[in-house]
């Protein structure tokens, strides 16, 4: 194959068979030969027909999903925000000029298996300058996550690198417009991961979750995961695993990702353990807990994620969050409305009380004094 050794290539054979064996993603095949896009409009409308859409409304809707993710007169993060806006609440169209707009949804985030994955290989994109990623992974028909493979004696950071300059002006970038992940990854170092735009120096690796003691406040199918990676001797292979099983792959996009005042971020692995617990416990058990933090774990981001899937999975839950010092009561306002969440920050005692009891506002944020 151009421009692969025999040890790289042994490798992309082997994770290509593994995302189907293991994992059951379709293989799209190696489309070197072909130019290609971010969103293949074939296999998406046979989706959305399969969901019972009629052709016009998915015709419709894939190009309202088209237009977003070629629209990059704001730069490739507000086009990706745009894209990521509509993947997760869908396209409002309309089937005719005189009815009613219908929501069109792109991924059933609900029913996981419902979707259809595929894998494809040596992707030709045709930009400025044409490129190739090694690994390219549709759900639907959307490209989502992109993976650079390298052998073992060339660093990760090689596959970083590739990444980052794909999505330059003047190479790719729009084909980085729906991408949730951008990965990197090689047998000695494993996988790294980042998303769109991440510098190299904040790419995370996924490790497992150690703590086991907990078995009783983890999901189903974080322990079958857990269960699975321990039988997985190839450090890439047990990322990938991890990552990519179809119902984290897909939790991961729709719970742990945000974009803040113009920076996508994706979760670490110890944020998402943190948050999927705290879920178990509030909403299987009915408990509350402790989130343990040290300095520069994540804590602002977890408290994020956590209370948006709080208020988007609970029509009556109210979120209050409360601090002791007035400079982190500033710093939780503009966290949030920096993610644009629409935080009410007290001004009083009176007002704490007024806002608690009026249940207009969901969000809210106060000094502890305030209680009286």
């Amino acid at each position: 194959m151009p421009g692969i050794g025999d040890s790289e290539r042994k490798t992309q054979n082997r994770v290509v068979r593994f995302f189907q064996k293991k994992l059951h993603y379709t293989y799209l095949g190696n489309l070197h030969d072909r130019e290609n896009s971010n969103i293949m409009s074939d296999l998406l409308r046979a989706w959305l027909l399969k969901r019972g859409c009629s052709g016009k409304l998915a015709d419709n809707a894939i190009d309202a999903l088209t237009k977003a993710s070629a629209n990059l007169q704001q730069g490739l993060y507000h086009a990706n925000k745009e894209v990521y806006s509509l993947l997760k609440y869908g396209a409002k169209v309309k089937e005719t000029a005189d009815q009613s707009p219908k929501t069109v949804y792109f991924i059933d985030f609900e029913d996981v298996l419902a979707n259809d994955f595929y894998i494809a290989e040596e992707v030709t994109v045709i930009g400025n300058n044409t490129k190739r990623p090694d690994l390219v992974i549709y759900v639907n028909g959307i490209a989502l996550a992109v993976i650079e493979l390298k052998k073992s004696s060339v660093s990760v950071s090689n596959g970083i690198r590739q990444n980052l300059t794909n999505q330059k002006a003047n190479f790719i970038e729009k084909f980085f417009t729906t991408m949730q992940f951008c990965m990197a990854g090689n047998d000695s170092e494993g996988l790294r991961y980042g998303t769109l735009l991440t510098p190299e120096k904040h790419y995370l690796e996924w490790k497992q979750d150690g703590f086991t003691q907990f078995q009783e406040e983890r999901d189903e199918v974080d322990i079958l995961i857990e269960e699975v990676c321990k039988s997985i001797p190839n450090k890439l292979d047990m990322q990938i695993y991890a990552m990519f099983h179809k119902k984290r792959f897909l939790d991961l996009i729709h719970n742990f990702v945000i974009f803040d005042k113009g920076i996508k971020k994706v979760c670490r692995y110890n944020q998402y353990y943190a948050i999927k617990r705290a879920q178990h416990r509030l909403m299987d058990k009915q408990r509350g807990g402790i989130v343990w933090h040290t300095q520069g774990s994540g804590k602002s981001l977890t408290m994020v994620w956590f209370s948006k899937w709080i208020l988007a999975n609970d029509s009556n839950a109210r979120v209050l969050i409360v601090t002791d010092r007035e400079e982190l009561d500033d710093q939780i306002e503009k966290l949030y409305k920096g993610v644009d969440e629409d935080i009410k920050r007290t001004k009083s005692g009176k007002d704490l009380l007024e806002r608690l009891n009026s249940y207009e506002d969901r969000l809210i944020c106060s000094l502890v004094h305030k209680f009286g």
